[in-house]
């Protein structure tokens, strides 16, 4: 297969960390072509999607006595060139958030890719439906009492009945902007204006999950099914366990409450060609639905001992054999 991963500038990418990294790695060690390409490299002429794309060899890391090594430099990168992106078997897409303008068209530009010539991982459509905040409000079984607005009061009155509550913007990734917010908090006006840019943007408010000291567990789902798992930890400075916001990971297992949640998502995320997708639950609650570029695969790959990537990229092979 060929197969192409629209990804961020490969020299900022951290190979023993990021997912994108370690499903390239994988599609390579089981015989592939992997391409890589850019957001901004994309384009259409004459009603197709076609990209600047550069050929990349990977040397795979190595698992050093708990943590993964790799090599330097880890990536050769061949010339550029000008494609179709419908010659290539399977199109991943995987620039980080937030969704902006320029992610915003180049699903737009993926939407000129015949999808029954080349699967899109994930399908533009979809991504543009499920912002990550507001797509689990339809699963209102298992996610925390939650609100979606702009205006101060009715944000105040959800905090004065809940009491304790998080605040999450609707366009950010790996726990920005996310505060923790109490009834009576002197700085409550300043910190809603600021969040809602004086009322123009409207913010999530969900209940405070105590459960959140015992951690925010990752799950990847694979076409709505649950493949592996990690816990997020808070540093102990900082209420948030995301990585990012210097967060440790653990070895977890997924609970019989949680497959319940990922059986609630499968035909939904099915239904809008969201193959790829990282769910994050607190305390047997839904949280958010993570589509555009999920991860979590390197570390529960060194906690588990499991080859996700392979996982991912065998099912592409299935998917594919199984049309023609």
């Amino acid at each position: 297969m060929k197969l192409a991963f629209i990804i961020d500038p490969i020299h900022l990418l951290d190979p023993c960390h990021d997912t994108s990294v370690a499903l390239m790695e994988a599609a390579q060690i089981l015989g592939h072509e992997i391409w890589i390409t850019q957001a901004n490299w994309l384009s259409v002429v004459e009603g197709k999607a076609w990209a600047i794309l550069q050929q990349v060899e990977l040397v795979p890391i190595d698992l050093v006595e708990g943590r993964w090594v790799a090599a330097n430099p880890w990536y050769r990168l061949q010339e550029r060139s000008l494609i179709s992106l419908e010659t290539m078997d399977a199109v991943f897409m995987r620039t980080d958030p937030p969704v902006n303008d320029s992610y915003l068209f180049a699903t737009y530009i993926l939407d000129y890719v015949d999808q029954n010539k080349t699967l899109v991982i994930n399908n533009p459509d979809g991504i543009r439906r499920a912002n990550e905040k507001m797509y689990a409000l339809q699963f209102r079984e298992v996610i925390p009492e939650t609100i979606v607005s702009g205006d101060k009061q009715l944000i105040r009155q959800f905090v004065e009945a809940k009491g304790a509550t998080v605040l999450k913007p609707l366009g950010n990734k790996a726990g920005e902007g996310i505060l923790f917010l109490q009834a009576g908090d002197r700085n409550f006006n300043s910190i809603v204006e600021l969040s809602t840019h004086q009322g123009k943007l409207p913010v999530m408010v969900q209940t405070y999950l105590p459960e959140a000291k015992d951690g925010d567990k990752r799950i990847i789902l694979l076409h709505g099914e649950p493949i592996g798992a990690l816990n997020r930890l808070s540093s102990g400075s900082d209420f948030r366990n995301n990585m990012a916001a210097g967060g440790t990971v653990a070895e977890t297992e997924i609970t019989p409450r949680e497959h319940e949640i990922c059986t609630q998502l499968a035909d939904k995320l099915r239904q809008d060609g969201l193959i790829f997708v990282g769910i994050d639950v607190i305390g047997g609650y839904l949280t958010e639905v993570n589509v555009t570029s999920p991860t979590g695969v390197r570390e529960i790959d060194r906690l588990s001992g499991t080859r996700l990537g392979h996982q991912v990229i065998q099912w592409v092979e299935q998917r594919l054999q199984a049309k023609k």
